[in-house]
């Protein structure tokens, strides 16, 4: 399976490499569809954009375990009971939005999402959830913009890990 998503042309692009053939031509066309809209849409001021994202928020059969779950695992701290309690700050980096068909390949059947996450040095992190017997598919191939692995979460939630190209 191939997992790379292209960063550089903006954040809606998709490298080649990371759709299935069937895929490509989809996203190619909704693409230029989408560059397209923008050009006819765009006002003659500049338009207000968000920062970044401020919050994702999962449902959860066990919203305890799998907060903790994530804390030991990702060092992601789990959602503050007060504003004294620091929220798990991410470092500053790219981050891709990026609405995928309902087919992709990527995306495990009966799920609508996955979390990407930027690590500094995945065979690390990778050697790390081995030995809490987590289980990560390693992608052997090193992609224009960096490496990735996959896994799910306990409750089947996929989450790519992506060391970026440096």
């Amino acid at each position: 399976m191939r997992h790379g998503f292209g960063i550089f042309g903006g954040a809606a692009f998709l490298a080649a490499a990371c759709l299935a053939p069937a895929d490509k031509a989809q996203a190619q066309t909704d693409q230029a569809e989408t560059v397209t809209m923008a050009q006819q849409d765009a006002p003659e001021t500049q338009r207000e954009k968000v920062l970044g994202i401020g919050g994702l928020f999962v449902r959860s059969k066990d919203p305890a375990a799998l907060s903790t779950w994530y804390t030991r695992h990702f060092g992601i701290n789990p959602t503050p009971t007060s504003y004294d309690d620091e929220p798990w700050v991410q470092e500053e980096g790219p981050t891709i939005f990026a609405p995928m068909p309902q087919d992709v390949q990527m995306i495990p059947e009966g799920k609508s999402w996955m979390l990407n996450l930027r690590v500094a040095d995945l065979d690390k992190m990778v050697a790390q959830l081995s030995a809490d017997g987590v289980e990560v598919a390693l992608d052997p191939e090193t992609y224009p913009n960096g490496r990735f692995a996959t896994l799910a979460d306990p409750e089947g939630n996929a989450i790519q890990l992506w060391e970026p190209a440096q």
